[in-house]
């Protein structure tokens, strides 16, 4: 039977070739659409998965509770793992991980350079790799990480240090160029949908701070993760946690200001964007729910086309269900027989999505900088998703039409008379309504995402951004007295303006946060954000003193500058009250000489912190080079020559200061990009879809039409006629997404502290397009059925 009914399907399809083709052409874009977006949202759902122990893994974060609002960070003071491995009785294992870099040198046995790269290092304890379940080739993490000076790389980096992962096993390498390393074990790459990109992993016993007894000092760099022993609860842990944050914090901090600590799942970590990770990929659960959405309502539009399409078919096929009754057939026939043919349809669409999918899917890596991939081996998950996609737009769409073609009258459907649903409500209405109430709000969402990423770009950050470069300076002894030769040296490229040796750029996300006396006393209420600079910087950033002035040249802290949020946070309104005050953090105490109005030290997203500038030679990593914008790439290339030939043992590095800036809002361009292409794509599908629909009406109004015509209607009023259902239709949907688009637009606008302001533009705009796309395409059918030979409709009357 169902090959019979396949063979009567597909001679319909062919049949009735545009109407096939439009249907199958919105159903492979909505369905490509739909299979690139699940693919994505399997790939971040499966971040941090497939560890035996994961339930019961924890990570240890910071966080800081004050009346000018909270602050989180990854890290932790250094002491804490010991402290919690001795305070907690609920956890089963306890790991510090600390990520450093450095350069990495290989050589050959004549003792030359085989190897000499930048590479991120972490130095972690052999409890590490038994909380983390990571399969070893060779050694093992309770012996091979016991020893200083010892490492265990990944597969890959073995391989590429040595040729193969068994001739890594007892090899040197040197680290920073005075740490010599021997390899004692190598274990499996990390996967790609990973929070932990751990390839050179060096024993916590090299680590030069980690005996350090400071509470006060917390960094990103330093994590700690801890196993619960079977059957414990992280909730068992809470009480313990709050005696934890007491014991150690009664005397630094308290009340409002109290720096606590708390337990992150580690299924939490690649969502959670208060906190990052080392691998810098977090993103919001609700961004990817809000992917899912559009993927449904993709879908749903593409189902709607389908059964406005079929609908408007139904008339020209009512003879035929009139005579298949006749004959004998039965309703249930004749459902399945129609849901054969949508099944046909779906089938041919997926087959095309999946070659669209392949087709796209180069590109969606390149955005999401992810090795996303469509294999339904590696991943079955991905054909039990097509088999249901199948199913469900067949249903979806196929349903509704079948049961209405079905239903006709035999002597009705053979005189050509019947009716299908002409109420003024009519399902086929509400859902042209709910079509286009999805395409208006992804216009609305599309026009304020570029909207609020325009402003985000051209926003005074406080400092001057434009064609100024970082050069990474390394910081060992000996590198350290070339610091002033080298300035001068580049100070005399052409093109060169300005030179600043420095901790960071004012807008960073390499946060290092500190406790801190002020004027002899501890203060208790908030962390002060640290930045080294030497005098050079404020002139070479164009940051505006306020009051005061900037510290003399000095190797060491002789001074500080504070900003103007540091005095808001200390409840002091005159600058100059602050002048000549003693500030000590992390054991460096001087005067605070000046104070620089504010700028923005983190991206939009984050209010501006109390910060601290200061002079400390040993804390420099990076040179701020300051250019002429027209010979910026002559230039570069000179100042990469000078630094190669100054640390010829180092690696050069260097990004410009814009470039960094914009990297902070990567995931919302890609959401602008993807709103862009998903209303476009909807766009497209919901003029189908309209097409189908007033194709409906002109062959259900035709009779009409000619009467009108023959008592002297003209085409335009015609057309008119025709057109003011549908833009009233539109009309409506715009006043049903006007607010769910608000709703939408605000929760995402939320996430910046700088933002733009909501006006009524982007909503008219919105009803402006979908109002024009409407009357261009109404009207093309309109006319055609208005310009109709009159004689033809009322022949057969």
């Amino acid at each position: 039977m169902f090959r019979l009914n396949l063979k009567i399907a597909l001679r319909n399809l062919w049949k009735n070739k545009g109407y096939t083709l439009i249907n199958i052409l919105g159903l492979s874009i909505g369905m490509a659409s739909c299979i690139l977006i699940f693919i994505f949202v399997r790939y971040q759902m499966s971040y941090d998965t497939g560890y035996k122990n994961g339930d019961r893994i924890y990570r240890i974060v910071s966080n800081w509770k004050a009346t000018t609002g909270d602050d989180f960070s990854q890290g932790v003071p250094i002491p804490l793992a010991g402290a919690a491995r001795n305070d907690f009785a609920g956890l089963e294992k306890v790991a510090a991980i600390q990520r450093s870099v450095g350069i990495i040198r290989v050589k050959d046995n004549a003792g030359n350079d085989v190897i000499k790269t930048d590479e991120r290092v972490y130095y972690t304890q052999p409890d590490f790799f038994e909380i983390f379940d990571i399969p070893w080739l060779y050694g093992k993490p309770a012996q091979a990480l016991a020893e200083p000076n010892t490492v265990a790389l990944n597969e890959s980096t073995a391989k590429k240090y040595f040729g193969s992962t068994e001739k890594a096993i007892g090899k040197s390498i040197l680290f920073s160029n005075n740490i010599h390393l021997k390899v004692t074990g190598v274990f499996k790459d990390m996967p790609e949908n990973s929070s932990l990109p751990l390839k050179i992993v060096v024993s916590y016993t090299t680590y030069y701070r980690k005996d350090s007894k400071s509470w006060g000092s917390v960094g990103s760099s330093s994590e700690c993760y801890v196993l619960l022993k079977k059957g414990m609860q992280i909730s068992d842990l809470a009480g313990p946690m709050q005696q934890f944050n007491k014991k150690y914090y009664k005397e630094e901090s308290g009340g409002e200001g109290q720096q606590y600590h708390s337990f992150q799942a580690l299924k939490e970590v690649h969502f959670d964007e208060r906190y990052g990770n080392y691998a810098n990929t977090t993103i919001a659960k609700k961004e990817i729910y809000g992917l899912a959405v559009i993927g449904l309502f993709l879908i749903i539009t593409a189902c709607i086309n389908f059964i406005n399409l079929a609908t408007a078919q139904a008339v020209n096929r009512s003879k035929e269900v009139g005579v298949r009754k006749v004959m004998g057939g039965l309703r249930k026939q004749l459902v399945v027989q129609f849901l054969t043919e949508t099944f046909t349809i779906t089938f041919i669409a997926l087959l095309i999505a999946c070659v669209l999918t392949e087709i796209a899917l180069p590109q969606v890596q390149n955005l999401f900088k992810a090795n996303i991939s469509f294999s339904l081996f590696q991943y079955p998950i991905i054909f039990v998703f097509l088999v249901v996609l199948v199913l469900a737009v067949s249903l979806l769409a196929g349903f509704y039409p079948a049961m209405i073609m079905s239903g006709f009258s035999p002597a009705l459907a053979i005189k050509n008379k019947v009716s299908v649903n002409s109420g003024s409500l009519s399902l086929r209405k509400i859902l042209v309504v709910v079509q286009f109430a999805i395409t208006i709000v992804l216009i609305i969402g599309t026009l304020v995402i570029i909207k609020q990423m325009n402003y985000v770009r051209e926003k005074p950050l406080g400092f001057n951004t434009n064609a100024i470069a970082m050069v990474y300076i390394p910081n060992d002894s000996l590198s350290l007295i070339k610091l002033n030769t080298f300035r001068e040296r580049i100070l005399r490229v052409s093109g060169v303006q300005n030179m600043s040796y420095c901790q960071i750029a004012p807008l960073s996300g390499d946060v290092s946060e500190n406790s801190f006396e002020y004027n002899g006393k501890l203060n208790k209420d908030f962390q002060v954000r640290t930045s080294a600079a030497d005098e050079n910087y404020f002139k070479l950033f164009d940051l505006q003193l306020i009051t005061g002035k900037i510290y003399l040249k000095s190797d060491t802290a002789n001074g500080y500058v504070v900003n103007e949020t540091f005095l808001k946070k200390m409840n002091i309104s005159n600058p100059q009250e602050v002048i000549g005050k003693t500030l000590e953090h992390s054991g460096r105490k001087a005067l605070i000489m000046g104070v620089v109005k504010d700028f923005n030290d983190k991206s939009l997203k984050e209010s501006i912190s109390p910060l601290v500038i200061y002079p400390k030679k040993d804390d420099y990593y990076n040179a701020a080079i300051k250019m002429d914008s027209k010979q910026m790439m002559p230039a570069m290339k000179k100042i990469e020559a000078l630094w190669n030939s100054t640390f010829p043992d180092y690696v050069y590095s260097a990004s410009l200061v814009n470039d960094d800036i914009n990297s902070y809002y990567e995931a919302e361009q890609i959401t602008g990009v993807l709103f862009r292409v998903f209303a476009g794509v909807i766009m497209f599908i919901s003029f189908i879809g309209l097409f189908g629909l007033i194709s409906f009406v002109t062959t259900q109004r035709t009779k009409e039409v000619a009467i009108r015509k023959v008592l002297g209607a003209s085409t335009v009023e015609l057309v008119k006629m025709l057109n003011g259902s549908f833009l009233l239709m539109v009309f409506i949907a715009n006043l049903v997404a006007w607010p769910l688009a608000y709703l939408f637009v605000s929760k995402w606008l939320e996430g910046f502290t700088y933002r733009i302001n909501l006006s009524i533009w982007p909503f008219a705009l919105a009803m402006l397009i979908s109002m024009l796309i409407t009357l261009v395409t109404v009207s093309i059918r309109s006319y055609k059925a208005a310009v109709a030979n009159t004689i033809d409709a009322l022949k057969y009357e």
